[in-house]
């Protein structure tokens, strides 16, 4: 007996001999069960290897996520280094001292 016929038959019941709280739970929670195999099956994920192929795609952002974070940080490293590269010509040229640039 799959889910669904598990369902329709918990539904047959509760409408037959009326509705306990047991009853309710039950239906409650093989509806729940029922809806969640639909969507892993429309989302392709239905299959033995639905754990692995989650796995690798969280591997994969996981390393988006470390790859972005480190073209950030050399972009930052980078701007600073302008920065205070062109803050030490400044003090140069303010000096005087325009011979040390070259």
């Amino acid at each position: 007996m799959n889910r669904q016929d598990m369902l329709a038959g918990l539904i047959a019941q509760a409408t037959s001999a009326g509705a306990d709280l047991v009853t309710l739970r039950a239906i409650v929670e093989e509806a729940s069960e029922v809806g969640a195999e639909r969507v892993l099956s429309r989302m392709g994920l239905a299959d033995a290897e639905a754990h692995e192929d989650l796995s690798e795609l969280r591997q994969l952002l996981a390393a988006w996520r470390d790859a972005k974070r480190d073209a950030w940080r050399a972009m930052v490293g980078w701007v600073v280094t302008g920065a205070a590269a062109l803050l030490l010509v400044g003090i140069a040229v303010r000096l005087g001292q325009i011979g040390l640039l070259r």
